[in-house]
């Protein structure tokens, strides 16, 4: 993980749990989380913990061997960014990879309350989908 030079101990805490996920720790979120969270990425938008931590533990149903890798943490205030990349296997021969970024939001006690995730579903995921792969690559073409 690259940081700049003054990231909060919160935020170190949050990357650590991140990089080291597993199914048996999203019960634990509240210890990053606030009850009350914004949660928004390209499938889903909810705003307490409970949907947030239904969101994760629907991800460690649906993927085998999730993993998020921080590449780059840069923090101000109450504000952090984040970019990361996500890798799974679906049972496919090859694994997947999703490259993104967060932009998060801590209250006073240094747990999120705003957590919007950034990344582009079309060229990281149904590009990459064996029909409908060949279809979102050719209107890429058409429009570019």
């Amino acid at each position: 993980m690259n940081t700049q030079p003054e990231v909060s101990a919160h935020t170190q805490a949050l990357v650590a749990w991140f990089e080291d996920l597993k199914a048996t720790d999203v019960a634990h979120m509240g210890a990053h989380y606030d009850t009350i969270v914004f949660f928004k990425d390209p499938f889903n938008e909810v705003n307490d913990l409970a949907s947030v931590q239904a969101i994760f533990h629907e991800m460690f149903k649906r993927v085998q061997h999730p993993r998020f890798i921080v590449h780059d943490v840069l923090e101000q205030g109450a504000s952090c960014f984040l970019t990361w990349d996500f890798t799974f296997e679906t049972g496919s021969p090859q694994p997947w990879c999703i490259r993104g970024a967060s932009h998060l939001r801590f209250n006073t006690k240094g747990r999120v309350v705003y957590h919007r995730d950034y990344w582009d579903a079309a060229e990281e995921l149904y590009e990459k989908l064996p029909v409908i792969g060949s279809l979102m690559r050719w209107l890429k073409r058409r429009v570019g």
